[in-house]
């Protein structure tokens, strides 16, 4: 038995790591929250408000960005779902990184990862707090200040809290999408409202093409199409407090294909055939562009409300996360112990506090610079994000080697075609990264990794000397 499966005895608190999840947390998200936490993972600002950036670029093209960026995504949750289904976890790519690779790894990795969520976390309220000035005039600082210390709070109560908050402020994306939808198709068939004179699916390659700037152009697309996909994985993480993993989460991960499809795929093609996509321009969110063009000038009023909560939701997400994986790093050694610590309701406490005020730089951001605020935080999020997608693929490929050769137990969700799926996932993953190097307005995202990687690697060392056995830790 390793250091990381033995009964841990910290202030009354006691885990046990069986490899069969729970870790001292709660079962406390059902199938409906879990369902919902994997569909809101997959629509957010990036959909809402970054695909009007897209669609100038690429055209109708972008359709094809999103479906075939998230082909890639699913067989990046199919390979996830191989390795939960052999051994669901709440510390899941870190725990998976130190079995299959080596400690390293999972140090780099839990520690990316929830640093991933901070950034993302002080991003999407810093994005909160300028939606609230469409409809009230208060300083940035002020609303990012309140969304922060309420979402904390409600993290801290209980895991079912944020999953009941989680499954709401899903709804609202999902509901506002599927209605958007119908519109269009009303509007397609009937001929309603001021852009039913216009409105064809010929839209779609009338106005100069499917490809209007070229092929080139829409490769330079997927980056931000890569971007709106992150947080798909979270699902990952709530393997350690879900009622029923085995049952719940393979149902949750066969319902990314038919998500894409309906909410990015399905609704580029609906505003794209009512709205031409000349009339589009970056900044400017889609939706709000579709239903100004409709007539509906409530319509901006109901999109903005719509990414003020995705923008929670993501925040919710990442104050959830980022406990957990700061966590599961103590727990290996990895991190300080007082993280460790858990409440009553089964929540981290230290770690969920610490990442907060993390967070709260972001309260200050907003009151220093409120109008760059939002630019000078998004950049390393995606590099940071992404490198968890690459390390999943990598442990499912090693543990499929393990199975072929009669090492570990072969999963009850294997990954269909893996490990070439696998490896076509990381190819992918790898052009995108050079893209973003290629691309002057993404290569920033870039220019912090090294230092980041530096700074682990110096960390790692201080603590391979004061924790030899915590640093040589490799799960067999």
């Amino acid at each position: 038995m390793t250091s990381a499966q033995v009964d841990q005895h910290h202030d009354g608190n006691e885990a046990v790591r069986d490899g069969e999840g729970g870790e001292g947390y709660q079962r406390g998200l059902g199938a409906r929250q879990i369902q919902m936490i994997a569909i809101g993972g997959a629509i957010g600002t990036g959909l809402f408000l970054g695909a009007g950036k897209g669609i100038s670029k690429a055209g109708p093209s972008l359709i094809l960005a999103y479906a075939v960026a998230g082909l890639v995504i699913f067989l990046i949750m199919r390979a996830l779902g191989e390795l939960l289904m052999y051994r669901p976890v709440s510390g899941s790519f870190s725990e998976y990184a130190r079995e299959f690779i080596g400690p390293f790894a999972g140090f780099v990795t839990g520690w990316t990862y929830w640093l991933f969520w901070v950034v993302t976390g002080i991003t999407e309220v810093t994005a909160a707090a300028a939606y609230m000035t469409y409809w009230f005039a208060i300083p940035q600082w002020v609303s990012a200040l309140i969304f922060t210390i309420v979402l904390y709070a409600a993290n801290l109560i209980s895991v079912k809290l944020f999953g009941e908050l989680e499954f709401w402020f899903s709804m609202v994306k999902v509901t506002a999408i599927i209605g958007m939808i119908l519109i269009c198709v009303g509007i397609l068939t009937f001929g309603f409202s001021d852009a039913g004179r216009t409105a064809s699916v010929s839209h779609l390659w009338n106005d100069g093409g499917f490809f209007p700037h070229g092929v080139g152009s829409t490769l330079m697309t997927l980056q931000m199409v890569m971007f709106a996909f992150l947080a798909v994985e979270l699902v990952g993480v709530t393997a350690g407090e879900s009622k029923d993993p085995k049952k719940v989460l393979p149902k949750a991960i066969n319902t990314v294909p038919w998500r894409i499809a309906v909410f990015y795929v399905g609704a580029l093609i609906m505003i794209l055939s009512v709205v031409p996509w000349t009339e589009f321009h970056p900044g400017v969110s889609p939706f709000v562009a579709a239903f100004q063009k409709m007539g509906l000038s409530v319509g901006a009023g109901i999109v903005n409300f719509v990414v003020l909560t995705a923008a929670l939701s993501s925040c919710n997400s990442g104050m959830y996360s980022t406990g957990r994986m700061l966590r599961d790093l103590a727990q290996n050694g990895q991190g300080p112990r007082v993280f460790t610590k858990l409440t009553r309701s089964g929540t981290p406490l230290v770690g969920t506090t610490f990442s907060a005020a993390l967070m709260l730089v972001g309260v200050w951001i907003n009151y220093q610079w409120p109008g760059k605020a939002f630019d000078y935080v998004v950049s390393f999020a995606t590099i940071s994000g992404m490198w968890a997608w690459i390390i999943i693929l990598i442990c499912q490929i090693r543990y499929r080697t393990k199975v072929n050769r009669g090492v570990l137990p072969r999963s009850e969700f294997p990954a269909p075609g893996a490990p070439f799926t696998s490896w076509i996932a990381l190819a992918f993953i790898g052009m995108v990264i050079v893209l973003m190097g290629i691309d002057k307005d993404a290569r920033v995202s870039l220019y912090c990794a090294p230092l980041w990687a530096v700074l682990l690697l110096v960390s790692y060392l201080v603590l391979r000397r004061r924790n030899p056995e915590a640093a040589a830790f490799v799960k067999r």
